[in-house]
């Protein structure tokens, strides 16, 4: 599917959405692009998308980009947090939301881990 194509009738469609957000992405040369189902972890969402630039420059067109190709696709964008000269910029879709962060700051942060260790909490809890 090309990520230019109108969502029209697949606007609901999770794994559409989820794939223009991540051709979005790689379009702007986005490294170490990770997809997570955190349905069963959160109400607020049920995929999380996190991906690395170089540079705020970088950070800043790659949400601008993911910003971009799902409006074109018809999808309701909720907000954007971060921006200029920000080493973290945070695109909220509904259903899915895409973090965008410079590297050092992603390594600081680890949301990977953070959310695959509530995962492991609630699996150890059930």
């Amino acid at each position: 599917m090309d990520s230019k194509a109108k969502l029209t009738p697949e606007a609901n469609n999770l794994e559409a959405i989820v794939k223009i957000a991540v051709d979005a992405l790689e379009d702007i040369k986005g490294k170490d692009i990770v997809v997570m189902d955190v349905a069963h972890l959160s109400p607020l969402f049920e995929r999380m998308i996190i991906a690395s630039g170089d540079s705020s420059r970088q950070v800043k067109a790659l949400a601008d980009n993911v910003r971009e190709k799902l409006k074109e696709a018809g999808v309701h964008l909720i907000g954007t947090e971060g921006g200029q000269g920000s080493d973290w910029v945070l695109v909220d879709a509904g259903r899915i939301i895409v973090h965008v962060m410079h590297p050092t700051v992603r390594a600081y942060y680890n949301l990977e881990e953070l959310w695959g260790a509530a995962q492991k909490a609630r699996a150890a809890s059930a």
